[in-house]
């Protein structure tokens, strides 16, 4: 795909059952979504389905056609509910079989004799897909077009990340600006807000309230690639904030 660096987008999928189930609790979302945000790549999506491989299917085809990359994690590991590799081949119409530059990274950790069917699992790999090393178990991810596929354990999924990262072109970095509303209700501020949005199209307004230990507090975020348009939403919100702290 032709990838237009003003316009740099992502998706995250995450595969599991035990993630819907609440079983396990998603750590890579935020991660993900982190280091996306640094290097300038807008994070636009996040799905997570269960282990189906029409569900998987769909959402890969979906997601890599929708973005200028696609994310997944989970479901790469040696048991039978394992299925993302293959499903992620189905979405290419390509081959999958035992990859021996993949079997070659589990015999760094394994005697040979110990590679048995499950594990060797691991090591079915899609058809043309490029290996994303895996320092901490050996088992490889892929990655095949605009898809990468990685493990769901977080520690092994940021390690992949960090082969990855550097091997991706970037967009302009997102600038965000923060203004502390403290106390003021946004129920005061709401419609001049809005008004404010209107006249930065580049340029992402929110409120987002939180809980302090003085009670609630707001804050006010300006976020855009473009520094002077940034600078002038924000000297705009700090003058409402101002006008209406009297």
């Amino acid at each position: 795909m032709t990838i237009d660096p003003t316009a740099m987008t992502a998706a995250i999928l995450v595969i599991g059952d035990e993630i819907l189930s609440g079983r396990t609790k998603d750590k890579n979302i935020g991660t993900i979504a982190d280091y996306l945000t640094a290097v300038g790549i807008d994070l636009r999506e996040v799905r997570i389905v269960p282990d189906e491989p029409d569900a998987i299917v769909g959402a890969v085809n979906a997601l890599r056609a929708a973005h200028t990359y696609l994310f997944t994690t989970g479901g790469i590991g040696p048991t039978h509910d394992d299925i993302t590799a293959d499903c992620v081949a189905e979405a290419f119409g390509v081959g999958i079989d035992v990859d021996p530059r993949a079997k070659a990274m589990l015999l760094e950790r394994h005697k040979p004799e110990d590679l048995n069917e499950a594990r060797l699992r691991m090591a079915r790999i899609p058809d043309g897909a490029d290996l994303i090393a895996n320092p901490i178990s050996k088992a490889p991810g892929f990655r095949i077009g605009n898809v990468f596929v990685m493990a769901g354990v977080p520690s092994i999924m940021q390690a992949m990340l960090d082969q990855v990262g550097p091997t991706l072109p970037t967009g302009a970095r997102m600038l965000s600006e923060t203004v502390e509303a403290g106390n003021l209700p946004e129920g005061n501020y709401a419609a001049d807000l809005a008004e404010i949005a209107k006249s930065y199209a580049d340029v992402s307004i929110g409120s987002y309230p939180s809980m302090t230990k003085d009670g609630f507090a707001n804050r006010i975020v300006a976020r855009g690639k473009d520094a002077a348009s940034v600078a002038r939403a924000r000297a705009e919100i700090e003058a409402l904030v101002a006008r209406l702290r009297g």
